[in-house]
């Protein structure tokens, strides 16, 4: 069971409205929570236009805009078992929402509105209409998708996409601390190129059950559910969020000219061939670093430490998905 985390982050504004949903035969009722910080405050843009739109085309869902994560995890809660979570927002949202998401087993439906959006994209919704989204979160049936943990000090903390280990937790975070009218892959260009002027490596050991798996000089290792991070970054293309096990991607040394080579190879999927680039599937890793790594989950930056523990766990969670072969509920 995973330790309850102690957030501090603060939701703007809550609202309320009950009416009545074109759920899925197995819902009884929903609960659509918007995060009105996501995408830059674009989803606060929109809490209107849902707001109206679940009253009048979805009776039964209440919408909800919580003042905290604290007050969000406990709607989460209180919510009926049977009922369906739909989360307006990205990556960082549904990381804040996952501890309540695991403990109660409930379903969650993504409506797209984030800066990241790599779980949307895993899930087959990125892309949609939030008329179409909506829908489909409300009304599709779920299937059970994998989440990893990472361990680390006194900490346990649940993700969806990625957690990420070195250079690309300090993009992470200034990504979060970046200019706010640049969202999605801009606004983590604009930040990895802002950390390759500091450019620093760790000294990592990674052990992978159990055994050796690489050690030396490191630029990051970073553990993938998802195919894409960082916003559509196909890090690990192969990555399958349904088999069970997690995929690390490990970077030696590279300068700064070498980085700065590897990233459009690694904007488009073409950098695994590179003998400095390693990738390997995984249910558990074990990293040591000197000096203390800094650590990132779903581009939600958690600060440093010099031993973690990465751990994937299966099924943990159903989840909306739409396949290519699924029409766009409308």
């Amino acid at each position: 069971m995973l330790r309850k985390r102690a957030h501090s982050s603060e939701w703007s504004r809550q609202s309320d409205v009950t009416a009545l949903p074109i759920l899925s035969p197995a819902m009884t009722s929903a609960l659509v929570l918007l995060n009105p910080f996501a995408g830059g405050g674009r989803a606060a843009k929109l809490e209107d236009a849902i707001r109206t739109h679940v009253r009048s085309d979805h009776p039964g869902a209440r919408f909800v805009v919580a003042g905290t994560v604290a007050d969000a995890h406990a709607m989460i809660e209180d919510t009926p078992p049977d009922a369906r979570i739909v989360l307006v927002g990205g990556d960082g949202t549904v990381n804040r929402m996952l501890p309540a998401l695991v403990r109660t087993q409930r379903e969650l439906g993504i409506v797209p509105l984030g800066s990241g959006n790599d779980v949307a994209r895993a899930l087959g919704v990125y892309g949609l209409a939030w008329v179409d989204a909506l829908a489909h979160a409300l009304s599709a049936p779920a299937t059970a998708m994998d989440a990893g943990v990472v361990t680390f000090g006194e900490r346990e903390v649940p993700f969806l996409a990625c957690c990420t280990c070195g250079f690309d937790s300090a993009v992470a975070l200034r990504a979060l601390n970046g200019p706010k009218f640049l969202r999605g892959l801009p606004r983590y260009l604009l930040a990895t190129l802002r950390e390759l002027v500091a450019l620093r490596h760790w000294q990592l050991t990674v052990h992978c059950e159990g055994k050796p798996l690489r050690a030396g000089t490191t630029l990051f290792a970073s553990a993938l559910n998802t195919p894409t991070f960082g916003s559509g970054i196909p890090a690990v293309p192969h990555a399958n969020i349904r088999d069970g096990l997690l995929d690390v991607l490990i970077a030696g040394r590279f300068s700064r000219a070498g980085a700065m080579v590897m990233l459009p190879r690694l904007l488009l999927g073409k950098h695994l061939a590179d003998p400095r680039l390693h990738s390997n599937a995984f249910r558990g890793i074990e990293i040591h670093a000197t000096p203390n790594v800094p650590i990132a989950v779903d581009g939600e930056y958690l600060g440093e430490s010099a031993h973690l523990l990465i751990d994937v766990l299966p099924a943990t969670l159903r989840v909306v998905a739409r396949t290519n072969d699924t029409p766009a509920i409308t």
